[in-house]
């Protein structure tokens, strides 16, 4: 069979309705960057209306994309589905689903109470919630979708205690749990849902620390455990979001894709 498509058909997101949780953070604004950049009008989610429509405004309309700004909290049934519904009121479809809203007490395995720890974990149940929302509507438009879960380097791996010793608190056990259950979520769903044409797939980023909320020390006793002995930055997960988001992805599903550096391959 002849190879007829071309690299940049395969990356287009032109003509999709992307919507991506946590939209107006350090990562999120990023990725929501990057999906616009491909073509496709975004939905950025925030449990904010103003952030929400701060981020819409600064994406790239050069394929004259309608971005828009909608509320959503993922800890808070009702909201994922009154903002899914307002998206797809708003843009009459959701083809692409980046869930990476994510929000809980910071707290240590020293000092996390149970309740904490279970507010933590309740990102999961938001970030299946969601997805199950497009996949639903992809199957009832006989139509594909791409669901992109955010996982992180610190579900596969554990934490260096040496790194964060004397200068925070340790990596927060139950932010462990979670992105360790978000990457194997994905390979549940990538499983139960290919025979609808819904891929889902994970990226899991490593140490992107952000610069205004990092304690000091933390990005010097990090660096030295990263083979490329830095952290990484934001721009360095447009291409691989857009890329599980398209069709240059098409025959993958249920995996986790890492970029970290080199960080879990020691």
């Amino acid at each position: 069979m002849p190879n007829k498509y071309a690299v940049a058909e395969l990356f287009n997101l032109s003509g999709r309705v992307a919507l991506i949780t946590g939209a107006s953070g350090y990562l999120g604004s990023a990725m929501a960057s990057a999906l616009a950049e491909a073509g496709a009008t975004v939905a950025c989610a925030s449990r904010d209306q103003t952030r929400a429509d701060r981020a819409a405004k600064e994406l790239s309309r050069e394929h004259g994309q309608q971005h828009f700004g909608v509320v959503l909290d993922q800890l808070d049934e009702g909201s994922i589905d009154w903002g899914f519904q307002s998206v797809f009121e708003r843009a009459g479809a959701v083809d692409v689903l980046v869930n990476n809203g994510q929000h809980g007490p910071p707290n240590d395995w020293t000092d996390v109470t149970t309740e904490q720890f279970k507010g933590q974990l309740a990102n999961a149940a938001g970030y299946f919630h969601l997805a199950r929302r497009v996949r639903d509507h992809a199957v009832k438009r006989n139509a594909p979708a791409a669901i992109v879960m955010i996982g992180s380097m610190y579900g596969i791996v554990g934490s260096y205690p040496d790194a964060y010793d004397g200068v925070c608190s340790a990596s927060p056990v139950a932010y462990h749990a979670l992105k360790g259950g978000v990457i194997h979520m994905t390979r549940h769903l990538g499983v139960y849902w290919a025979k609808d044409r819904v891929r889902v797939n994970c990226l899991s980023p490593g140490a992107f620390p952000n610069p205004d909320k990092v304690p000091d020390g933390l990005v010097d006793r990090l660096t030295p455990k990263c083979p490329m002995a830095r952290m990484g930055l934001p721009h360095e997960l447009k291409g691989a979001v857009v890329f599980l988001a398209s069709d240059a992805s098409s025959y993958m599903t249920g995996q986790n894709l890492v970029i970290d550096g080199g960080w879990t391959a020691w």
